[in-house]
């Protein structure tokens, strides 16, 4: 699978790696022997990146992948954990103490002396303007408890922020189908910085799988059924914000744009991956044919531009009122 250079980092990722979040909590229980199913797929399908964090099942995730990492000594995988969660989301928490807590437990959790990849998880906005909390961040570094620092953010004018700080070697956006705006200054800004793109939620939590109608029913424990009004986290989080009726009916357009033998998800992927200054897109996974599935959108050829304008028509249709102006 191609591979990319991670920003700042200097560290290579394949152009589609795996988030993690299911694997942890919030998308109904996976068992651990299928978790770790999933985890072996994606690298024997290529993908050399993982993405979790310390609030995915409350460790779980780490957990399991620290597993696959003892398990397989010396691959070539980048893990990304994020940070902050866990905590009450106030802006005086955001500190060295918390950080060296925080990631001495994540240390733990993967099994790791030091973490590749630590990002901020969607902290409170002011956070992100902080001259301390970069003073920290790059205290660890210091102290070798991680080897880089990004963030993870809701907002344009949050990534835009946090590009503009020199140590800052990654950000992680929603960016699919029915999320442009960061193609419009975000990814130009972090390639004239030299930043790593991380585009996260790229199946707008699988409606653009085109697998589901408006009488699709979720479990409870399932963020898709308790998180759709924003109650519990950010809404964009959640279909990346889109109102699911409408979200279902621009899906099954969309899927009228997949190549012949490609799948809508897999089109979703390979229309991320063309992004100019994309990194990687990280799709989640909960059995390994989803893994294997996801990881070949890398192989497929590009988009033709006519791809490209439907795309961008059927946003402008459907989707730009409800989120563009939001996030």
């Amino acid at each position: 699978m191609e591979q990319r250079v991670l920003g700042r980092t200097g560290r290579e990722a394949s152009v589609i790696g795996l988030g993690t979040w299911q694997l942890g909590a919030d998308w109904g229980d996976v068992r651990e022997d299928d978790a770790l199913a999933v985890l072996d797929a994606a690298v024997d399908a290529g993908v050399t990146f993982f993405d979790t964090a310390d609030v995915y099942g409350d460790g779980r995730s780490e957990q399991l992948i620290g597993r696959h990492l003892r398990a397989h000594p010396g691959a070539p995988v980048l893990v990304a954990t994020k940070m902050g969660r866990r905590a009450e989301q106030r802006p005086e928490h955001y500190n060295l103490d918390n950080f060296r807590s925080w990631t001495d437990r994540s240390r733990a959790n993967l099994g790791v002396d030091r973490l590749d990849l630590v990002q901020l998880h969607c902290p409170p906005t002011p956070v992100y303007s902080s001259d301390e909390v970069y003073d920290a961040l790059d205290t660890l570094v210091a102290e070798q408890r991680i080897a880089a620092y990004g963030v993870s953010v809701e907002t344009c004018a949050e990534a835009l922020t946090a590009i503009a700080r020199p140590g800052v070697a990654s950000v992680q956006i929603i960016l699919n189908p029915f999320r442009l705006k960061p193609l419009d200054e975000v990814l130009p800004a972090a390639v004239a910085a030299g930043v790593g793109i991380i585009a996260r939620v790229p199946l707008a939590s699988g409606l653009l799988t085109g697998r589901y109608t408006r009488d699709t029913v979720f479990p409870a424990d399932d963020h898709r059924t308790y998180n759709r009004d924003g109650s519990a986290f950010d809404q964009g989080e959640t279909f990346s914000g889109v109102d699911f009726a409408t979200g279902v009916e621009a899906a099954v357009e969309f899927a009228g744009l997949a190549p012949d033998g490609a799948t809508a998800a897999q089109t979703a992927l390979r229309w991320i991956v063309q992004q100019p200054g994309v990194t990687s897109v990280i799709p989640g996974a909960r059995n390994p044919g989803q893994a294997r599935a996801n990881a070949a959108a890398a192989a497929l050829p590009p988009l033709p531009p006519a791809t490209l304008e439907a795309v961008r028509d059927l946003y402008d249709r459907r989707i730009r009122a409800g989120v563009h102006d939001r996030w």
